[in-house]
């Protein structure tokens, strides 16, 4: 598995930690490197996850009314808590990474709704990202 596509599942897995126990992702960023620093067993997190992170963390207010405003019948917080935070990541990459492919943010958020969600996941997250993709251009601020 290339190392940005590891990056980005360890980032879910934070972002997933934090809106679970309903702590900032910093935190819980912040925890699992000091772990990794102490127990050898525990892989590192990455610095690409680190950037995703803290990038979410930045925007997360923007990321989630934008989520809200461009979901179609399912607010944020009826959604799966999976796929929020599979959208969060992959919306922050997108709107605000300029260095990634956009092909590529959807292919991985798509991978990781495939790989840890629903089987409704994939095509809900691809076509929510994809909106978002296309209105890319006046979605920063």
């Amino acid at each position: 598995m290339a190392a940005r596509s590891k990056a980005r599942k360890r980032a879910l897995q934070i972002l997933f930690e934090a809106d679970q126990r309903g702590v900032a992702p910093v935190e819980v960023l912040t925890s699992w490197a000091a772990l990794a620093r102490e127990d050898d067993r525990q892989p590192p997190v990455s610095e690409y996850a680190r950037e995703l992170v803290e990038g979410f963390a930045g925007h997360a207010e923007r990321i989630d009314e934008l989520l809200a405003q461009y979901t179609v019948g399912w607010p944020l917080d009826r959604m799966p808590v999976v796929d929020r935070n599979i959208l969060r990541l992959a919306a922050f990459e997108l709107i605000w990474q300029d260095e990634t492919p956009d092909a590529v943010v959807l292919d991985e958020a798509v991978q990781l709704a495939r790989e840890f969600s629903t089987d409704e996941s994939p095509a809900f997250v691809n076509g929510l990202l994809g909106r978002l993709k296309d209105l890319k251009p006046s979605l920063r601020r």
